[in-house]
């Protein structure tokens, strides 16, 4: 008895102090002289930090003759300065067993670094001498265009790649939502290291980035190592972001892809949110019921588990900067494809319809609001979500505020969503199927 009364007592403490860490704010916020935003979120358990800069400089600020070039510009960075070679570069970091990539994204770039507490003076130097200074090396512009062309080939061997990219370039057409981020083996001989250069001075400016922090430090420490690291960085006018709207199909469009595979890939969707939707929230909770529940989800206990099927099926929102989609995703065999269609379309209308119960609601809330903070276990995780809380304008109070928003959704909310944002007697269906077996219905 005495020891079940110990461990009760040890749990109420832990909850409490859980209740406490919940109610501190995630990270510190403040603005450097040269506009350039700052995160930080001390944790000083480990000897370690994490540092990410996102640049708005992904492929939505690229032409469509000029695919790939926020891509191609980021994968550079490391490759490369103008004191630096790539291989110096990498053996640098390699020797304090640290970290140093670079990526993009169709909203971002990024430059990421982890490093001990110790080498953050060197991983910082390392980190502003490929965001300031890449020297875009002709051989290595020329290495890396031939990689990403091999990538591009391989992907289109991948009926999964050819399903999703044949969904996107027919919903969104030639705007960037529409076309791979690594471009494509046309556009990418194409792009200069004139074009690098003017993209790079265009766009990676401290205005139009954002750098978060996680781990051994502290706010202070950061802004003066900033301030030593970073100098010369000046802000600058930054273009502004010109993309025509999409126009939502007004039927099915249906796209046959001849492949000779044992498995259909199916993608069926439609135009969706973009993320500052404040409806954002709701449809979450909508499409968790729907679809994107794993095995409690409508479609996989349909689809899957009642009549076998799928292995996986399963719905999201793609929300971006920028409007992107709603899509279901599935593969299944040549001759059920056209059962399996049927039945994501039935599942949508009935949602739409009829709405959810308030035992699947409740349920759903319930693993949104309990799984939240498990997007903070490490300092990766951390700097990923401060970055893209400050991105999306959400406030650095939205760690507080996101359970009571998921607690306040109601029926009601949902089956109003649903009825706003879903849309099974139209949209985009793509099937990449071997046409001999395969029986579409449409």
């Amino acid at each position: 008895m005495k020891r079940h009364l110990v461990i009760t007592g040890l749990v109420i403490l832990v909850l409490g102090l859980v209740k406490l860490a919940d109610a501190a704010p995630l990270g510190r916020r403040a603005e450097m002289q040269n506009g350039l935003t700052l995160l930080v979120a001390e944790r000083p358990m480990l000897p370690m930090v994490t540092v990410e800069v996102l640049i708005k400089a992904g492929s939505l600020r690229e032409s469509k003759e000029k695919a790939g070039l926020a891509n191609l510009t980021a994968e550079l960075l490391p490759l490369g300065t103008a004191s630096r070679t790539a291989p110096e570069i990498s053996e640098t970091i390699e020797f304090v067993g640290g970290g140093l990539s670079a990526s993009a994204s169709r909203d971002l770039a990024s430059v990421s670094l982890t490093v001990l507490k110790r080498d953050l003076d060197l991983g910082l130097k390392l980190l502003a001498d490929v965001l300031l200074r890449p020297a875009f090396r002709q051989e290595e512009i020329a290495r890396k265009v031939q990689e990403l062309q091999g990538s591009i080939q391989r992907k289109q061997e991948d009926p999964g790649t050819v399903v999703r990219e044949a969904f996107a370039s027919t919903l969104f057409g030639e705007r960037p939502y529409g076309r791979p981020v690594e471009g494509t083996e046309e556009s990418l001989p194409g792009i200069t290291r004139e074009d690098l250069v003017e993209f790079h001075q265009r766009y990676y400016v401290p205005n139009n980035s954002i750098l978060a922090a996680a781990g051994d430090v502290t706010l202070e420490e950061m802004q003066r190592a900033l301030e030593k690291h970073l100098q010369g960085w000046s802000r600058k006018d930054i273009p502004s972001l010109e993309v025509s709207a999409v126009s939502p199909p007004t039927s099915l469009q249906v796209v046959k892809i001849d492949r000779e595979v044992t498995q259909a890939n199916i993608v069926w969707g439609h135009l969706g949110i973009e993320r500052k939707n404040p409806d954002y929230y709701t449809l979450s909770v909508m499409n968790l019921i729907l679809g994107g529940g794993g095995l409690t989800s409508r479609l996989m206990r349909s689809i899957r588990e009642e009549r076998g099927w799928a292995y996986d099926v399963h719905s999201f929102f793609s929300a971006r900067r920028l409007p992107g989609a709603f899509q279901v995703s599935l593969q299944t065999k040549n001759e059920t494809a056209g059962s399996a269609i049927e039945e994501v379309l039935r599942q949508v209308r009935d949602i739409r319809e009829n709405g959810v119960t308030t035992k699947e609601l409740e349920e759903a809330k319930g693993f949104m609001t309990g799984s939240f903070p498990l997007r903070f276990e490490t300092n990766r995780q951390v700097v990923s979500f401060l970055a893209g809380v400050e991105f999306y304008g959400l406030g650095m109070d939205y760690p507080e505020r996101y359970p009571e928003i998921i607690r306040a959704v109601t029926r009601e909310d949902v089956l109003r969503v649903a009825r706003r944002y879903l849309h099974p007697d139209r949209g985009i269906l793509v099937v990449v199927a071997d046409p001999a077996e395969a029986k579409i219905p449409f």
